[in-house]
């Protein structure tokens, strides 16, 4: 029983392959509930409770559900969603680093079945591509306890989701740039072609962050999510 198919150099999940994907998440889910501590130092015993799992379970579906809601769409991979990333900062945002980076590694683990399992090189590129670079928004955990930490956490998280893609680019995908793309600019096209459609997303989402009514509300449902 093969977990991938090999066809004209790349790999492919089979339907065993992607079982196992969701295996290996409901696997994490468990460790959720028996392994993770929370980021309060004075609760060194305490695991993760119902609550927070619930919390951490639903932003986690909004953004993958979200993240089908594609405005804009770029043909080698990479969309313009509707604020799915914002969900998956939020995780850590709320509880930190330590839950927030497990969070985003199972979501990392998602967006490789939903967009990568047809697709792939090696498994340095399903890295770079899927865990690493959505793992990255779990950074945003760092900063939950700062001043504006949310915008400041969410713009650090998906620049350097960006990075891991820019590198994947360099490494996997530079046969594929168009060849109308200016010559002067070739150096710089993983870093173009990948930060073009985050960024703007992430100034969409940013811009929305700004209206006092949507920063409140998200004030008040970190504070539910932490009581």
């Amino acid at each position: 029983m093969e977990l991938f198919t090999q066809e004209d150099g790349y790999y492919a999940l089979t339907s065993l392959g992607t079982a196992l994907i969701f295996d290996i998440i409901e696997l994490i889910i468990v460790l959720f509930i028996l392994r993770v501590r929370t980021s309060k130092e004075d609760r060194k015993s305490s695991v993760i409770s119902a609550r927070q799992l619930v919390y951490c379970s639903a932003a986690l579906a909004i953004g993958f559900i979200l993240s089908f809601v594609k405005i804009v769409h770029l043909p080698w991979g990479g969309s313009v969603t509707l604020c799915s990333m914002l969900f998956i900062t939020l995780i850590g945002y709320w509880y930190g680093p330590r839950i927030g980076l497990m969070a985003a590694f199972a979501y990392g683990l998602l967006q490789f079945v939903q967009g990568g399992g047809s697709y792939m090189l090696s498994p340095l590129q399903v890295c770079m591509d899927y865990i690493f670079a959505f793992t990255a928004l779990g950074l945003a955990g760092f900063f939950s306890n700062k001043k504006h930490g949310l915008v400041t956490g969410y713009i650090v998280a998906i620049l350097v989701r960006g990075l891991f893609h820019s590198i994947g680019g360099y490494l996997f995908w530079m046969d594929y740039m168009p060849e109308d793309f200016p010559k002067a600019l070739t150096f710089a096209y993983p870093i173009i072609y990948n930060y073009a459609y985050i960024l703007l997303e992430g100034a969409l989402t940013v811009v929305i962050l700004l209206f006092p009514a949507v920063r409140n509300a998200l004030a008040r449902v970190k504070e539910t999510a932490l009581s």
